[in-house]
């Protein structure tokens, strides 16, 4: 695969505080990349800098492989980036703005381009809507039809949906799938939304404390928990099961007094629930609850590196 941005021990100081610490990774062509990581973990500062608002300490950074500081004017109209904490100007209209965006990237047909994308995200009643007059969710909305003005080779996401109500949210997530099909564009994506960082990306980087920390697909990271959770709601004696489940050495909690939540390895789940039902404890209900993508972000958040 040919990488359409390379990264190489980049590293932020703040003073005596790393931002940044020598961190190197890669986004291919048509690949979709999640960029994960608690509050203060350095997400924004590698975002910042990888839009050259930010200048490094020390680091490569190549798109298409180029280096970006010596090839600057030339990337920046290839790339783009949107955020659901980013403004525009707020006393120009909707129409204003991204006319604005539309001539500095020298887009053909700007108006077509921009009608287009404001119906393809239901905001074309807002063409005429000064920017500072719009809710978080229409400010959004403008901001990610930004990002899709110049037909860019790779878009940088931070928290795209972060202001949308769901039905925009999902349109917004479901329109990112279709870019994604055509394979022509890449993403580095931001959010804290693991529902729709494990729907979207084919791979997952997660930063703490300045480092990256894990790098995998969604699923493998997943894998990586070991255990799940067996919830069972039950008919009987709540110190039998009790007993019981002490005794198999298992982690539970009792939810009430009769539903317990068991942490196991997937591999001696039947087993559990077989055990628990020879204790003459009638079973009247049973919930499994694989690992996902969030158990793993709270492992990480958890953990001092």
């Amino acid at each position: 695969m040919n990488n359409v941005l390379s990264v190489k021990n980049l590293t932020k100081n703040y003073g005596n505080f790393v931002a940044v610490d020598h961190i190197s990774f890669s986004v291919a062509k048509g690949e979709i990349v999640g960029l994960l990581g608690p509050n203060g973990a350095g997400k924004t500062t590698t975002i910042q800098m990888l839009l050259d608002i930010t200048i490094p300490d020390s680091g490569e950074i190549k798109y298409f492989g180029k280096e970006f500081h010596t090839h600057r004017e030339e990337i920046l109209g290839r790339i783009n980036f949107a955020s659901a904490f980013n403004t525009l100007q707020g006393r120009n209209s909707t129409w204003e703005n991204l006319m604005v965006f539309a001539k500095l990237y020298n887009v053909k047909n700007p108006k077509k381009k921009i009608l287009d994308l404001l119906e393809q995200f239901e905001i074309s009643d807002s063409i005429n809507m000064r920017y500072w007059d719009m809710s978080a969710g229409q400010k959004t909305r403008v901001n990610i039809i930004k990002s899709l003005l110049n037909d860019p080779e790779i878009i940088l996401f931070d928290e795209p949906t972060a202001s949308l109500d769901p039905d925009i949210a999902e349109k917004t997530i479901s329109y990112i799938e279709s870019l994604r099909k055509s394979g022509d564009i890449s993403l580095l994506y931001t959010s804290h939304d693991m529902n729709e960082v494990t729907r979207l990306c084919d791979r997952v980087i997660f930063i703490n404390h300045g480092k990256i920390v894990a790098e995998d697909s969604p699923l493998n990271l997943t894998k990586k928990i070991g255990t799940a959770k067996l919830v069972l709601r039950f008919d009987g004696d709540k110190n039998t099961v009790e007993e019981y489940i002490k005794k198999e050495k298992k982690e539970y909690e009792f939810l009430n007094n009769y539903t317990v939540s068991i942490s196991s390895e997937e591999k001696d789940i039947p087993s559990l629930i077989f055990g628990v039902s020879k204790q003459e404890i009638w079973i009247t209900d049973i919930e499994v609850k694989k690992p996902t993508l969030e158990d793993f972000f709270l492992s990480i958040a958890r953990t001092n590196i």
